[in-house]
């Protein structure tokens, strides 16, 4: 865990805007972070129909320089960083030398010859030492930048028209996955068009010190959107609903981009090779024994992380369910689940046990909820 020296929890320069908030917090990767401000379910929704505005200073960044730095990712990461035009972002991954997933990363091209890989906090103490490790016989500097970076999201169909009120950028042509360097309430920033949430919205990093301004400058620009903060615990249910991986839940060391459905990311023909590619090679030719799957159930009751899944046709255990929660867009109970391969096709018929309960539940296509269906 990632603490402070004296081992309390870290604090986001937003604590005390949080706090006068009214916020709830939760201790997260070593973090004190806002989990609800009132509602979970109303924060929710509000990211789903107007829009949402998030702490996420907590993630961790790892800056790569140099003429090498490219070539230094695509020989660290499972993709190839080193064809991401400047001012373009790719999802990816770090895998152990057995295709264990490490943790699952945005790298972000902001120049020729710099990037930004961003880490999920309970990872960067592994992941910043881990590219630098695989970094060192190419010529590229490899710094951990996250104490110099805060990070806010803006989230929700509304993100764009509030962001393009403080911002010079051409909000509108910033393309999905790309990030630009400009001004938001007339402070640098670099702006993002990404998310976790399956909707529209945008990341903005700044420098520590400005971030509560910036907060003040999106709350005061969104009250007419209908914008309101938003914790971690409705992150959590949105992305569910959109079918996004979480760290230490869907994805972990014991399981490779081809068991998560993400086998996509994997770029097996690097000239140079990369950190796992034989393992990875290997589990693509013999195919997964387990894939990721949804679930949704027609009772009241939600599966939770660790649930076992249960084949109702011999009551034997053939799988888990790794995030579970009620759907609030849905309004029914959803979960992912690994489960063998025989049983992982749409429509299929399985049950879950709910403290020795079983429920039944149905697997249906990923993501449970789309913006754009």
């Amino acid at each position: 865990m990632t603490t402070t020296p004296s081992g309390t929890p870290r604090l986001t320069p937003l604590h005390d805007v949080h706090r006068e908030l009214g916020a709830s917090f939760t201790d997260f990767a070593g973090w004190q972070m806002p989990v609800r401000y009132g509602s979970e379910t109303a924060e929710h929704r509000a990211v789903r129909t107007q829009a949402g505005l998030f702490d996420l200073t907590h993630m961790g960044e790892i800056e790569l320089t140099g003429p090498g730095a490219g070539a230094a990712l695509d020989f660290a990461l499972v993709g190839r960083p080193s064809a991401i035009g400047v001012g373009r972002a790719r999802y990816s991954m770090i895998c152990a030398e057995d295709g264990g997933i490490i943790d699952d990363l945005v790298v972000y091209r902001l120049a020729d010859e710099h990037f930004m890989v961003v880490a999920n906090a309970s990872n960067v103490a592994v992941v910043a030492p881990e590219i630098a490790a695989r970094a060192e016989k190419y010529d590229v500097e490899v710094r951990d930048t996250s104490a110099e970076w805060a990070l806010l999201a803006v989230q929700g169909p509304a993100s764009a028209a509030i962001v393009a009120e403080l911002t010079e950028l051409d909000v509108p042509s910033l393309k999905y996955y790309a990030i630009d360097a400009g001004t938001l309430a007339g402070i640098d920033v670099l702006l993002a068009r990404t998310g976790y949430t399956g909707e529209d919205g945008f990341e903005v990093y700044c420098r520590p010190a400005d971030a509560a301004a910036i907060w003040a400058a999106l709350s005061k620009a969104g009250e007419a959107h209908g914008l309101i903060p938003a914790g971690l615990a409705c992150r959590d249910t949105l992305r569910l609903e959109a079918g996004m991986p979480l760290y230490g839940h869907e994805l972990n060391r014991d399981i490779t981009p081809f068991e998560a459905n993400l086998g996509r990311v994997v770029v097996l023909d690097k000239p140079d090779g990369f950190v796992g590619q034989d393992a990875l090679a290997r589990r693509k030719e013999e195919g997964p024994q387990r894939v990721l799957v949804g679930l949704v159930s027609s009772g009241r009751r939600s599966p939770r992380a660790g649930y076992a899944v249960v084949d109702p046709a011999t009551g034997a255990e053939v799988g888990e369910v790794t995030s579970g929660s009620p759907s609030p867009t849905l309004e029914r109970p959803i979960a992912m689940a690994y489960v063998p391969p025989s049983l992982a096709a749409v429509g299929t018929r399985l049950a879950v046990s709910l403290r020795g309960t079983l429920e039944d539940a149905e697997i249906v296509g990923l993501p449970f909820y789309n913006r754009n269906r």
